[in-house]
């Protein structure tokens, strides 16, 4: 989150979705021809390093095992808040996000580098909590809005001396008077503040609904995705000569709404205030998703993929197989044990966990219709309900449906999956 145009500031310290049960579920003969069933496969579960789902009671503050509260105000950004610990700028709503609320207040009489403090929001960190060094980290969130807002998820290096030198990586920013433009820039000795090296993604307005926004870390890459569809990726080759600061060095986390500053611009009358960024999930797993290829395709019967039907990523989309072709609809992410295709999340409909329960595409929530393990034996396993992912009636044509079943061990539920 640097400035655009200034040196680098100093750092303060450093539902379950109601499923949707398609009245097209097919029973009796869409049933697997299954022989007598198989134990499920035993299946590992994928190594979540940290989570936080912001479930609780509303007005409740963040967790403070897992966040810190940055304070103060940011000259070296010229943004014009000032960031609290208080649960009127950072708590949960209730219903299992967190909200960070930028005001045109000020409460405390608090003093700005620009004189008497116009704006509150808030800053949090995960300094000293917790820091990883590669991996796949994820936040769903829905945009603040408005001219000179300034929403940001990034991460920070915890060694290598001061910044720029021990690294930055924003995942995400927006600036308000870009409402359909999100960016993803790396900073470190030498292409640091305006001389960031990045990449913009322009899609929807990212404020009129939830958006998932990824990166991919590993050894020499860095990958971003907004909604599982990849738009840049940066090596060493890209930095002419200067020095990649992004490998063996472990990152914290900050999640943050600034007002104003040099990039996004002051507010104006038109600014809306109270001004939220709605925060659904913080997520990192110890390995990088995507195969190192902004999704892969997971190939079962016949050869075929995993596709969600007509590329739509409308709720209760069906998921079927269909001849691979590369498309969006057939490249799919890990996301801890979730499988996510263009920001969505594979879902068994309505939570059942009966033979012959449809598969779908949902909203990412967490929940037991949503958690897979792939297992060795290349069975992907459903894990509330212990049973396998299944091409129904073990049909090979375009658009069958996939459902879950007992494992059997049969051809209809051996996958291939690069993710």
């Amino acid at each position: 989150m640097s400035s655009r145009l200034s040196s680098r500031r100093t750092r303060a310290g450093a539902v379950l979705s109601a499923a949707l049960v398609l009245g097209s579920m097919l029973v009796g003969t869409a049933l697997s021809t299954q022989a007598s069933a198989a134990p499920a496969p035993d299946v590992g579960i994928a190594a979540t390093t940290f989570a936080d789902e912001f479930n609780g009671p509303a007005g409740t503050p963040v967790d403070g095992s897992k966040w810190n509260h940055e304070i103060g105000d940011n000259v070296n950004n010229h943004e014009r808040q000032y960031s609290t610990n208080r649960t009127s700028n950072a708590s949960l709503d209730g219903q299992g996000n967190l909200v960070i609320t930028a005001r045109r207040e000020n409460p405390g009489n608090y003093n700005c580098w620009y004189g008497r403090c116009e704006y509150t929001s808030a800053r949090l960190n995960t300094i000293g909590k917790f820091s990883q060094t590669y991996g796949r980290f994820e936040t769903r969130l829905k945009m603040s809005h408005g001219q000179g807002m300034w929403p940001a998820f990034w991460m920070m290096g915890t060694t290598g001396g001061t910044w720029p030198n021990n690294g930055e990586i924003d995942i995400m920013e927006n600036v308000g008077f870009e409402p359909n433009t999100v960016h993803g820039t790396i900073h470190g000795p030498g292409y640091s503040g305006s001389g960031g090296i990045g990449a913009a993604y322009t899609g929807p307005r990212f404020a009129d609904g939830f958006h998932t926004f990824t990166l991919d870390w590993s050894p020499n890459l860095l990958i971003w995705y907004v909604d599982g569809q990849e738009y840049q990726r940066r090596t060493p080759a890209d930095l002419g000569g200067r020095t990649w600061v992004f490998n063996d060095r472990p990152f914290f986390i900050i999640l943050n709404l600034a007002v104003g500053g040099y990039w996004p611009g002051d507010p104006n009358a038109s600014t809306p205030f109270p001004n939220n960024l709605t925060v659904d999930y913080v997520r990192v797993t110890n390995t990088p998703g995507g195969g190192g290829g902004g999704g892969g395709q997971i190939t079962g019967l016949a050869g075929k993929c995993v596709d969600v039907a007509g590329a739509s990523n409308a709720n209760g989309t069906p998921v079927q197989i269909y001849d691979c072709n590369g498309s969006n609809a057939q490249r799919w992410t890990r996301s801890g044990n979730q499988l996510q295709a263009l920001g969505k999340c594979l879902d068994a409909a309505g939570g059942g966990t009966a033979n012959g329960t449809l598969v779908q595409l949902w909203d990412c929530n967490g929940s037991g219709a949503q958690q897979w393990a792939i297992s060795g034996a290349n069975d992907i396993v459903n894990i509330q309900a212990n049973k396998c992912l299944d091409v129904t009636g073990n049909n090979s044509a375009n658009g069958t449906r996939l459902q879950i079943w007992e494992c059997t061990g049969g051809a209809n539920q051996k996958w291939n999956a690069a993710v």
